[in-house]
């Protein structure tokens, strides 16, 4: 099952300047692997050294937070759409 995955300006050199990608997965987690395989290196930009979302990292399925959610472990489907959406720091 295909997701459809919003990739930000950040990452796109990581997805050949794609905007929009598709990943296959059961979950956000598995989508993240999904998009290791066929995009090297966007696993390191988004999960720290333990696996776990980075601070300045925010996912969203379908407009919801997955640190709302359930993670990681959060399950998607076909007709979703995960967002990953860099924080922004300001002062």
């Amino acid at each position: 099952m295909a997701v459809s995955i919003t990739i930000p300006t950040p990452l796109r050199g990581l997805t050949g300047g794609a905007d929009t990608v598709s990943a296959e997965g059961a979950t956000v987690a598995a989508l993240i692997e999904s998009l290791e395989n066929t995009y090297p290196g966007i696993k390191a930009r988004m999960l720290d050294e333990a696996g776990q979302l980075r601070r300045f990292v925010n996912l969203y399925v379908n407009g919801e937070d997955v640190r709302f959610l359930q993670g990681l472990d959060t399950p998607v489907k076909e007709s979703d759409e995960l967002s990953i959406v860099p924080a922004i720091a300001g002062g």
